[in-house]
């Protein structure tokens, strides 16, 4: 993907560098086990990041390490942080055009960017989260070394992986201000367990969707895909699906326990807007299959 040398958003609260511990969780699991098992698979991660809250706030939350500290980074971690500005200065141009559009003002999303573990609106978070938005402080939490997790663990490598996973975070910070987070929070609260799964699995479809709605005008706009990149953001999203999660950690599949969707309908989420571009084609709540 062709990123270097173009805009960084300065939307983002730098974090890194300042030797925070990884928070450990899952009893020594491991913290590739416990993002595979808990974040991809779980469903819903603030309820793993509320019960990470009482060990983070022990450890004490990361503060910004500066500028010096950040220095003292790898170089990769450093690009790693740079494709992400990139990649979030993107998602603003193109929710501002389509959000204008429609006659709305975009409100954008802070990224922060930790090392370790740090704390948020929702509670505790830890490199075994993997990235996820609060919609409590409309903040997009990543920690950048889940990158390799995606390439080494998950077989997702490249910069265009990366920029769908953080298009698909802003996807769900879309969602909070179109009203459909506390839709299925209400969802959540007051009805059935397999209906709580379902609606989940839209939200997470639609935000898979919006993803590729981002890259499809980013291309449109700055020409940025180059050849093999819409093959890595496909594995990506065929990497994090319900299905191949559930198998590789315990060898077989519980449909009605998915609240992510299959590896099959992510990926058709997701080109269908990688391909159209159209917003109104991305409404997953209203379509009775997936």
């Amino acid at each position: 993907m062709r990123w270097r040398g173009r805009a960084r958003s300065t939307n983002v609260e730098d974090r890194r560098g300042s030797g925070g511990r990884v928070a450990a969780a899952g009893g020594g699991l491991g913290v590739i086990v416990v993002a595979v098992v808990i974040m991809l698979l779980g469903g819903n991660p603030q309820q793993f990041l509320q019960q990470q809250q009482q060990a983070a706030q022990q450890g004490g939350a990361v503060p910004g390490g500066g500028a010096a500290a950040l220095d003292q980074l790898p170089r990769e971690e450093i690009e790693r942080g740079e494709l992400s500005k990139v990649v979030l200065k993107d998602t603003e141009d193109v929710w501002t055009e389509l959000f204008a559009a429609s006659g709305q003002r975009y409100r954008p999303p802070i990224l922060v960017l930790f090392s370790g573990h740090t704390t948020s609106a929702c509670g505790g978070a830890s490199a075994a989260t993997g990235p996820f938005y609060c919609p409590a402080d409309e903040r997009v939490y990543l920690d950048t070394s889940f990158f390799v997790q995606l390439d080494r663990q998950l077989g997702a490598p490249g910069d265009f992986a990366q920029a769908y996973v953080i298009a698909h975070e802003v996807g769900h910070h879309v969602q909070n201000l179109t009203g459909k987070t506390d839709y299925v929070e209400q969802i959540r609260r007051t009805r059935s367990r397999a209906e709580a799964n379902e609606a989940s699995v839209r939200l997470e479809l639609q935000a898979d969707f919006y993803a590729g709605v981002v890259l499809h005008h980013t291309q449109r706009t700055k020409q940025i895909i180059e050849p093999g990149d819409v093959e890595e953001a496909l594995r990506a999203a065929a990497a994090i699906g319900d299905d191949r999660l559930q198998k590789q950690s315990q060898g077989y599949a519980v449909p009605e326990s998915f609240t992510h969707g299959t590896s099959e309908q992510r990926l058709r989420w997701f080109r269908r807007g990688l391909e159209t571009g159209d917003f109104s084609q991305g409404d997953t709540f209203s379509v009775r299959e997936l």
